[in-house]
């Protein structure tokens, strides 16, 4: 599924639908060049899925814990040497959890990611337009998917 984010805004709005699908165990990976949006999208997730703590990108500490409606994770892969440091790490204790985790640059660990998890490859247009692609598998991206087509911003 590809949709439009013609502005910040519209990004908010896809954060609020994706935090309504999400349930124990979701994997959400992020993935875009720098300035796309991953951190953004993450932000606004984690403020709908009720995490009161400001949230950056963990991009030195690698793995950020917070508690919202179920515990929420925050990974970035980025500085990661190799998958064995992910798994150093205790990286599948986070996804195969009871919490919810977000991953940015996923693709860089894609070996290790679960089989039912959401996609989001974000495209930076300008400074204020996205093209997101999302693919997926399992029932958070199916719900995701009927959310999205039911919702008028992205049409």
């Amino acid at each position: 599924m590809k949709i439009t984010a013609n502005n910040l805004k519209d990004t908010e709005k896809l954060g609020k639908i994706i935090a309504k699908c999400l349930e124990k165990g979701a994997v959400i990976c992020l993935d875009g060049e720098l300035g796309a949006g991953k951190t953004s999208l993450t932000q606004f997730i984690a403020k709908e899925f009720d995490v009161k703590e400001y949230m950056v990108s963990p991009t030195f500490t690698i793995i950020k814990e917070y508690d919202g409606k179920l515990p929420f994770f925050h990974i970035d892969a980025y500085r990661m040497g190799s998958e064995d440091d992910m798994y150093d790490l205790g990286f599948d204790e986070y996804i195969y959890s009871e919490g919810v985790t977000v991953i940015e640059w996923a693709d860089l660990i894609r070996g290790m990611l679960p089989e039912e998890r959401v996609n989001i490859k974000i495209i930076r247009i300008d400074d204020t337009k996205r093209e997101i692609n999302i693919e997926g598998k399992g029932p958070v991206y199916e719900k995701l998917v009927r959310e999205l087509k039911n919702e008028n911003t992205f049409n």
